[in-house]
């Protein structure tokens, strides 16, 4: 992921949603603006902005912004304080907001009214909005609105943003004018040392001092975080996921492969032969192409991560790692970063702002890469599917989903051996207690998972038209001119440029059994590891003479390539780090070039290694 700064447009009034991790500030952002989303970056930082536009029911249009959740507007991360900033007009680039919805969980006032006196405190109009009242009321607390709003001085309304009309009362408060030009409530002027004895007394009058306990949670969580069944389950879990991956995405991966070849087909035989009809057909549909297809397994892999997401269990993951982690030096914190640098390292490097301990979040930094992410996937289902024959074995199990679970694994046990060898290097003696919180269990939603999805969907072919689609094109000139020598007897691609530089690496890389061909590959491949795909389809079209590469390749290589080769080029990209994005993100997170190039280097050498140790290993047992 690329920064981005966003210039805000100065018409318009804009509200900021502010409230705790968990409070359904984002589920009832979605509700609010439902598809009308801009995603993009806060200026000078890496960190995700969020805002929308939501049309009132007399028909104005307002801006809103989803500010990064927290507990106090005193920042201990740098998410919190983008949220501190934003409310105090210091953010560079941000409008100060007109107005702030401070997002409340009704099961969990005592903590959420914490945050609500220190939005007031800065004079802003406020509208708090009791959200999952419909849970709260199912646990028996009644929260009288029109008495907290007394007590707090500004409009409260209640909210439930998972129903299609929970968020009907906040909208129509919105329209009123005089919400947006009110006077600063007199708790503004309240001292923060006094905010815990101020919400005591207010809950105390409205009856509310009682913690409730949700029956149903502590019920799943007596299996879930069991430290027996709890480990079991998770892994049960991820392994599912990744049969899923494969077994799921066959009928849509057909299409889009017969829909390629069909424009690849159609492009040759309607245009005559030449460079025109090359760039078509080997640049665009057979490089971009061969790319696209992959996208029903990537959408899978986030569909699980939504779902789980949604419904509270990855902190309890986090929980049950801690131990784990503890083992390599690291604490249960570092799981969620590293957990979303299975999607991509980039938002998960971002997201080891939240690791306080500045040594633990450099390590958790530079093992990020080494997670499974999804521009790995194409290559991974290339191969697999090349290399690892369709067969289902004991219970059902596909033996290709359980290479691509073996995969994964691979990358995480490589992530924590480096992580220990850290450990062993600084950090000796150090006690890292994890303290986090545990959200309820709620079911999740089907809206908010497929607005999700359709984020993730529009950031990957984003990919596929921005970069994929210029490096493509790039590569299929550099492996189209200078035009072959008269009386040449290989391929085209073999006297041009891109040829001359494969053959050049591919000294470099045969001992680990890499070809001309691979080696054209991973040079595009340096940018997104995706592109390899599309690389090698670019480079087998333009060798092949016209052959339908987009439905071929993987029979192509596997006519082409020993499967030790194969194997190799699995293990490469294990470990490689093969996006220099993910360095820049690194360099950007850390302030230095040093830790970028130590990244590099050592993930480079690891790669190298594990490659040659899996073509000898494969030589040695007989497997060509």
């Amino acid at each position: 992921m690329t920064e981005a700064v966003v210039h805000l447009h100065p018409a318009g009034r804009l509200a900021a949603l502010v409230g705790n991790p968990n409070a359904g500030k984002t589920a009832l952002f979605n509700r609010l603006t439902g598809s009308r989303q801009k995603v993009a970056n806060y200026a000078g930082v890496t960190i995700e902005r969020k805002e929308g536009r939501l049309q009132l029911p007399s028909g104005k249009l307002i801006r809103v912004l989803d500010l990064p959740g927290t507990y106090s507007l005193h920042p201990r991360s740098p998410d919190e304080k983008i949220t501190c900033d934003v409310l105090g007009g210091q953010a560079r680039g941000e409008k100060r907001p007109d107005l702030v919805v401070c997002v409340v969980d009704a099961t969990q006032l005592r903590r959420g009214l914490r945050l609500v006196l220190g939005v007031l405190r800065t004079g802003l109009p406020c509208v708090v909005a009791v959200n999952m009242m419909d849970l709260a009321e199912s646990q028996g607390i009644h929260i009288d609105l029109d008495a907290l709003s007394r007590e707090l001085g500004v409009p409260v309304v209640s909210t439930v943003a998972i129903q299609s009309d929970g968020a009907a009362r906040l909208q129509g408060v919105l329209d009123d004018h005089d919400v947006w030009h009110a006077a600063p409530s007199p708790l503004a002027t309240q001292t923060a040392q006094a905010d815990h004895e101020l919400v005591s007394a207010m809950l105390v009058r409205l009856g509310l001092q009682d913690v409730v306990r949700h029956e149903l949670s502590d019920a799943v969580d007596r299996v879930v975080l069991h430290p027996v069944f709890g480990p079991l389950l998770l892994a049960v879990l991820l392994f599912f996921i990744f049969q899923a991956v494969f077994s799921w995405a066959n009928w849509p991966m057909d299409l889009i492969k017969d829909a390629t070849s069909w424009a690849g087909d159609f492009v040759r035989q309607h245009l005559p032969d030449g460079l025109v009809q090359s760039f078509i057909a080997d640049a665009l549909i057979s490089g971009v192409g061969g790319v696209v297809v992959f996208l029903p397994q990537i959408l899978i892999l986030f569909f699980f991560i939504l779902l789980l997401e949604e419904s509270g269990y990855l902190p309890r993951a986090a929980f049950l790692l801690d131990r784990l982690m503890g083992s390599v030096g690291l604490s249960g914190r570092s799981f969620i970063p590293l957990l979303s640098s299975f999607a991509c390292a980039i938002p998960g490097i971002m997201a080891t702002r939240t690791i306080a301990n500045a040594r633990d979040r450099l390590v958790t930094i530079m093992i990020a890469p080494l997670m499974t992410c999804s521009a790995r996937l194409p290559v991974y289902a290339l191969l697999i599917g090349a290399f690892v024959p369709r067969r289902t074995l004991a219970f059902g199990v596909q033996l290709q989903g359980l290479v691509l679970f073996v995969l994964y694994v691979a990358g995480v046990a490589g992530s924590m051996a480096v992580a220990w060898l850290l450990k062993h290097l600084s950090g000796r003696g150090q006690v890292r207690p994890l303290m986090m919180e545990l959200p309820w269990y709620h079911v999740p939603r089907a809206r908010n998972i497929a607005i999700g999805l359709v984020q993730r969907a529009k950031i990957f072919l984003r990919r596929v038209g921005g970069v994929i689609m210029v490096l493509t094109v790039l590569l299929w000139v550099l492996a189209s001119f200078p035009a072959p020598p008269d009386g040449a007897t290989g391929p085209a691609i073999q006297y041009s440029f891109a040829g001359m530089l494969g053959q050049a690496l591919a000294v470099v890389l045969a001992p680990v059994g890499f070809n001309w061909q691979i080696s054209i590959a991973l040079v595009p491949g340096m940018a997104a590891r995706e592109v390899v795909v599309g690389a090698l389809g670019t480079v087998y079209a333009l060798s092949a003479t016209g052959a339908d590469t987009a439905q071929s390749l993987s029979p192509l290589i596997q006519q082409t390539w020993s499967v030790a080769t194969g194997l190799s080029l699995l293990a490469w990209f294990v470990f490689a780090p093969q996006c220099l994005s993910t360095l820049a993100a690194v360099r950007r997170e850390t302030g230095r070039w040093l830790w970028p190039v130590v990244m590099a280097a050592y993930l480079f050498a690891l790669a190298y290694a594990a490659s040659w140790v899996t073509y000898r290993a494969a030589i040695w047992w007989g497997i060509s």
